[in-house]
Protein backbone atom coordinates (compact mmCIF):
# COMPACT_ATOMS: atom_id res chain seq x y z
CA UNK A 1 0.00 0.00 0.00
CA UNK A 2 1.29 3.74 -0.77
CA UNK A 3 2.40 5.83 2.34
CA UNK A 4 0.43 8.94 2.16
CA UNK A 5 3.68 11.10 3.52
CA UNK A 6 5.64 9.35 0.63
CA UNK A 7 3.21 10.21 -2.21
CA UNK A 8 3.65 13.89 -0.45
CA UNK A 9 7.51 13.81 -1.09
CA UNK A 10 7.06 12.33 -4.21
CA UNK A 11 4.35 15.15 -5.35
CA UNK A 12 6.97 17.46 -4.26
CA UNK A 13 9.66 16.04 -6.05
CA UNK A 14 7.66 15.98 -9.34
CA UNK A 15 7.34 20.06 -8.80
CA UNK A 16 10.93 20.86 -8.33
CA UNK A 17 12.18 18.85 -11.39
CA UNK A 18 8.99 19.91 -13.86
CA UNK A 19 10.48 23.45 -12.92
CA UNK A 20 14.21 22.56 -13.47
CA UNK A 21 13.35 20.87 -16.42
CA UNK A 22 10.82 23.23 -18.06
CA UNK A 23 13.24 26.05 -17.48
CA UNK A 24 16.22 24.34 -19.10
CA UNK A 25 13.60 23.44 -22.14
CA UNK A 26 12.51 27.14 -22.63
CA UNK A 27 16.60 28.31 -22.20
CA UNK A 28 17.91 25.59 -25.16
CA UNK A 29 14.31 26.36 -27.37
CA UNK A 30 15.12 30.22 -27.25
CA UNK A 31 18.76 29.66 -28.11
CA UNK A 32 17.49 27.99 -30.80
CA UNK A 33 15.60 30.66 -31.69
CA UNK A 34 11.80 29.10 -31.34
CA UNK A 35 8.89 31.44 -30.82
CA UNK A 36 6.85 31.76 -27.72
CA UNK A 37 4.73 28.28 -28.37
CA UNK A 38 7.74 26.40 -29.34
CA UNK A 39 9.62 27.83 -26.21
CA UNK A 40 6.07 26.08 -24.08
CA UNK A 41 6.49 23.23 -26.12
CA UNK A 42 10.14 22.23 -25.90
CA UNK A 43 9.88 22.93 -22.16
CA UNK A 44 6.43 20.95 -21.72
CA UNK A 45 8.55 18.14 -22.79
CA UNK A 46 11.38 18.38 -21.16
CA UNK A 47 9.31 18.28 -17.73
CA UNK A 48 6.90 16.12 -18.56
CA UNK A 49 7.91 13.69 -20.87
CA UNK A 50 9.98 11.40 -18.01
CA UNK A 51 6.64 11.87 -15.28
CA UNK A 52 4.18 10.83 -17.67
CA UNK A 53 5.72 7.72 -19.05
CA UNK A 54 6.54 6.86 -15.53
CA UNK A 55 2.65 6.79 -14.47
CA UNK A 56 1.34 5.33 -17.68
CA UNK A 57 3.95 2.38 -17.36
CA UNK A 58 2.55 2.01 -14.13
CA UNK A 59 -0.90 2.39 -14.47
CA UNK A 60 -1.46 5.51 -13.15
CA UNK A 61 -2.78 9.01 -14.45
CA UNK A 62 -0.06 11.27 -15.40
CA UNK A 63 0.53 13.68 -12.45
CA UNK A 64 0.28 16.71 -14.80
CA UNK A 65 -3.72 15.17 -14.78
CA UNK A 66 -4.03 14.80 -11.41
CA UNK A 67 -2.21 18.13 -10.42
CA UNK A 68 -2.64 20.97 -12.83
CA UNK A 69 -0.12 22.93 -10.62
CA UNK A 70 2.60 21.45 -12.64
CA UNK A 71 1.79 23.07 -15.67
CA UNK A 72 1.75 26.76 -14.21
CA UNK A 73 4.98 25.81 -13.31
CA UNK A 74 6.00 24.83 -16.97
CA UNK A 75 4.30 28.61 -18.14
CA UNK A 76 6.59 29.89 -15.02
CA UNK A 77 9.69 29.29 -16.77
CA UNK A 78 8.70 30.37 -20.13
CA UNK A 79 7.77 33.33 -18.56
CA UNK A 80 10.97 34.08 -17.02
CA UNK A 81 12.85 32.97 -20.00
CA UNK A 82 11.12 35.28 -21.80
CA UNK A 83 11.11 38.49 -19.61
CA UNK A 84 14.96 38.25 -19.09
CA UNK A 85 15.38 37.06 -22.53
CA UNK A 86 17.26 34.36 -21.65
CA UNK A 87 18.89 33.42 -25.37
CA UNK A 88 22.58 32.75 -24.68
CA UNK A 89 23.75 29.28 -25.17
CA UNK A 90 23.30 26.93 -21.34
CA UNK A 91 26.06 28.26 -18.96
CA UNK A 92 27.00 26.39 -15.48
CA UNK A 93 23.96 27.76 -14.08
CA UNK A 94 21.69 26.53 -16.32
CA UNK A 95 23.47 22.81 -16.23
CA UNK A 96 23.08 22.93 -12.76
CA UNK A 97 19.28 23.05 -12.74
CA UNK A 98 19.43 20.58 -14.97
CA UNK A 99 21.39 18.56 -13.20
CA UNK A 100 19.06 18.99 -10.08
CA UNK A 101 15.82 17.96 -12.29
CA UNK A 102 17.53 14.87 -13.18
CA UNK A 103 18.47 13.92 -9.27
CA UNK A 104 14.79 14.82 -8.49
CA UNK A 105 13.23 13.22 -11.10
CA UNK A 106 15.08 9.91 -11.14
CA UNK A 107 14.45 9.71 -6.97
CA UNK A 108 10.68 10.65 -7.67
CA UNK A 109 10.36 7.62 -10.58
CA UNK A 110 12.05 5.08 -8.30
CA UNK A 111 10.33 6.09 -5.20
CA UNK A 112 7.04 5.61 -7.06
CA UNK A 113 7.68 2.22 -8.85
CA UNK A 114 8.89 1.06 -5.35
CA UNK A 115 5.50 2.31 -3.69
CA UNK A 116 3.68 0.83 -6.11
CA UNK A 117 5.02 -2.43 -5.67
CA UNK A 118 6.65 -3.31 -8.27
CA UNK A 119 10.67 -4.95 -8.21
CA UNK A 120 13.92 -3.63 -7.72
CA UNK A 121 14.85 -3.69 -10.93
CA UNK A 122 11.95 -2.55 -12.82
CA UNK A 123 12.15 0.37 -10.44
CA UNK A 124 15.79 1.05 -10.75
CA UNK A 125 14.62 1.50 -14.83
CA UNK A 126 11.97 3.64 -14.44
CA UNK A 127 13.64 5.64 -11.84
CA UNK A 128 16.74 6.38 -15.19
CA UNK A 129 14.11 6.40 -17.73
CA UNK A 130 11.99 9.21 -15.47
CA UNK A 131 15.25 11.63 -15.15
CA UNK A 132 16.24 11.08 -18.76
CA UNK A 133 13.33 10.55 -21.05
CA UNK A 134 12.57 14.59 -21.04
CA UNK A 135 16.26 15.72 -21.51
CA UNK A 136 16.41 13.22 -24.41
CA UNK A 137 13.12 14.58 -26.23
CA UNK A 138 14.03 18.33 -25.43
CA UNK A 139 17.08 17.61 -27.53
CA UNK A 140 15.44 16.09 -30.32
CA UNK A 141 12.63 18.46 -30.49
CA UNK A 142 15.45 21.29 -30.48
CA UNK A 143 17.39 19.45 -32.93
CA UNK A 144 20.86 19.01 -31.49
CA UNK A 145 22.77 16.22 -30.82
CA UNK A 146 21.24 14.61 -27.51
CA UNK A 147 23.24 14.95 -24.66
CA UNK A 148 22.18 11.74 -23.20
CA UNK A 149 23.47 10.02 -26.68
CA UNK A 150 26.99 11.64 -26.95
CA UNK A 151 28.63 13.42 -23.58
CA UNK A 152 28.70 13.94 -19.88
CA UNK A 153 27.00 10.99 -17.96
CA UNK A 154 22.71 11.69 -17.78
CA UNK A 155 22.40 7.95 -17.90
CA UNK A 156 25.13 6.93 -15.49
CA UNK A 157 24.05 9.26 -13.00
CA UNK A 158 20.37 8.39 -12.89
CA UNK A 159 21.34 5.08 -12.79
CA UNK A 160 23.69 5.26 -9.98
CA UNK A 161 21.04 7.32 -7.74
CA UNK A 162 18.51 4.61 -8.57
CA UNK A 163 20.46 2.12 -7.37
CA UNK A 164 21.43 4.09 -3.96
CA UNK A 165 18.00 4.61 -3.49
CA UNK A 166 17.14 1.03 -4.00
CA UNK A 167 19.69 -0.23 -1.55
CA UNK A 168 18.92 2.92 0.93
CA UNK A 169 15.66 1.47 1.32
CA UNK A 170 16.40 -2.30 1.36
CA UNK A 171 18.26 -1.45 4.82
CA UNK A 172 16.17 -0.19 6.41
CA UNK A 173 16.42 3.76 5.33
CA UNK A 174 13.35 6.29 5.46
CA UNK A 175 12.21 7.60 2.09
CA UNK A 176 13.43 11.18 3.02
CA UNK A 177 16.96 10.08 3.88
CA UNK A 178 17.19 7.50 0.61
CA UNK A 179 15.80 10.71 -1.16
CA UNK A 180 18.46 13.14 0.14
CA UNK A 181 21.33 10.32 -0.18
CA UNK A 182 20.39 9.84 -4.27
CA UNK A 183 19.28 13.01 -5.47
CA UNK A 184 22.86 14.05 -3.74
CA UNK A 185 24.77 11.09 -5.73
CA UNK A 186 22.59 12.07 -9.31
CA UNK A 187 23.94 15.90 -8.74
CA UNK A 188 27.48 15.17 -7.41
CA UNK A 189 28.23 12.93 -9.77
CA UNK A 190 26.58 14.70 -12.90
CA UNK A 191 28.25 17.78 -12.06
CA UNK A 192 31.46 16.12 -11.73
CA UNK A 193 31.02 14.87 -15.08
CA UNK A 194 30.24 18.18 -16.47
CA UNK A 195 33.30 19.89 -14.84
CA UNK A 196 35.65 17.44 -15.26
CA UNK A 197 34.23 16.48 -19.15
CA UNK A 198 33.71 12.61 -17.79
CA UNK A 199 32.02 10.59 -20.60
CA UNK A 200 31.45 6.84 -21.08
CA UNK A 201 34.03 5.17 -23.67
CA UNK A 202 33.37 5.66 -27.04
CA UNK A 203 34.82 3.76 -30.22
CA UNK A 204 37.69 5.10 -32.14
CA UNK A 205 36.99 5.37 -35.81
Amino acid sequence: MIDVTDLNLILILDHLSTFAFALVGARVAAMRQMDYGGLFVVAAAAALSGGTFRNLILDINPVWIDQPSLLIVIVLAVVLTIIFNWVKPVGNFVQLLDSLGLAVATVAGVALALESQKGLVPAILLGVISGVLGGLIRDLLSQIAPTLLHRETNGTSALIGAVSYVVAIEIGAAAASASVIAGGLVFAFRSLSIKFNWHLPKLSP
